[in-house]
């Protein structure tokens, strides 16, 4: 069995997922990326293939604990165990709260904040015994500071980080960090798919004056997949060009 380390990212095939797939690869990992939508995925293997880029996909529906389990047993009987799990899957439904239906606060609490448990359940005693493990929680600028809309999401992002440090201090000592990173508003296709004129209003709310980039998150999430960042756990890493800053 490789020595290389197997990571596994969640909802993998969107923007920032897919900047953190080849980042990753590019690094050394063996990276797993984990998919909902069958066909969207073979295109997107096809095309990171074409690029130079061998990825496994997996099917799992994250918000559901037995479809993950299915899947990292099969991940672990196909390559090994997970030594990295990156919980980046995530939904909106916004909506002002008082006009918000139970289902659109269900669909995005189960998606964003469920399936870090879901996830995470299944690779913890395996990262236990093997005495190493990083989960890395993707969270949100709007988990920190609150967002009009965005009650649901906002919730399942807060909840990621408080997430973080508890199972942080469950596991310091077994060789596993947890950490969470929070971005700002970054260069998607979803962020630039918003008119012009409100993504104008978006950039002049972050003093830096410019979106994010997906590679810039995707670092961040390597150094901290990485042996280098072996002390730092429990950490809300910030990525959001001084829009919230505390």
């Amino acid at each position: 069995m490789s020595e290389k380390k197997i990571v596994l990212v969640t909802g993998a095939t969107g923007g920032l997922g897919t900047a953190m797939c080849k980042k990753l690869y590019d690094d050394g990992f063996i990276v797993v990326a984990n998919y909902r939508n069958e066909e969207k995925a073979r295109e997107w293997k096809e095309k990171l293939h074409q690029e130079g880029y061998d990825i496994a996909i997996y099917y799992a529906d994250v918000a559901d604990y037995d479809s993950c389990g299915k899947m990292i047993e099969q991940i672990t009987k196909d390559l090994g165990t997970v030594d990295v799990l990156v919980n980046n899957a995530g939904i909106t439904k916004d909506g002002a709260f008082r006009k918000m239906t139970p289902e659109n606060w269900k669909a995005v609490i189960s998606t964003n904040l469920d399936s870090v448990f879901n996830c995470t359940r299944h690779v913890i005693n395996p990262m236990i015994e093997k005495g190493f493990g990083r989960i890395i929680n993707i969270s949100s600028v709007n988990g920190q500071r609150g967002q009009f809309g965005q009650a649901n999401y906002s919730a399942a992002k807060a909840g990621m980080h408080g997430f973080s440090k508890t199972l942080a201090m469950e596991v310091a000592n077994k060789g596993i960090t947890v950490n969470t990173i929070s971005p700002g508003y970054i260069g998607t296709d979803m962020v630039m798919a918003v008119k012009e004129e409100i993504r104008n209003q978006i950039i002049a709310q972050i003093p830096m004056g410019r979106l994010g980039g997906t590679e810039e998150v995707a670092y961040l999430v390597s150094f901290l997949a990485s042996s280098h960042a072996s002390f730092i756990t429990g950490a809300n890493l910030s990525i959001n060009g001084g829009q919230h800053v505390y």
